[in-house]
């Protein structure tokens, strides 16, 4: 799998996972309308999900790269 593949599909692991857990609790909590609910549960998600991307090292190969809120600086995946 190509690391620019690779990044996309943990952006959306890692935004999905954040996004149920979001939305269960603030159902759990909340008692407003389903589509407000999903759209607070997105902007949680977006912040805290970390961001996934793929860069070209000096070397000539690609790599994922990982940026959290959570940790400093970027992490090679």
């Amino acid at each position: 799998m190509r690391p620019k593949h690779r990044a996309i599909l943990f952006n959306f692991i890692g935004f999905a996972i954040i996004f149920i857990i979001a939305r269960l609790i603030l159902g759990n909590f909340l008692t407003i309308h389903r589509l407000f609910l999903a759209l607070i549960a997105a902007i949680i998600a977006n912040v805290l999900a970390p961001k996934f991307t793929a860069t070209t090292a000096d070397d000539g190969k690609e790599k994922v790269l990982m940026k959290w809120i959570f940790t400093k600086g970027f992490k090679e995946v």
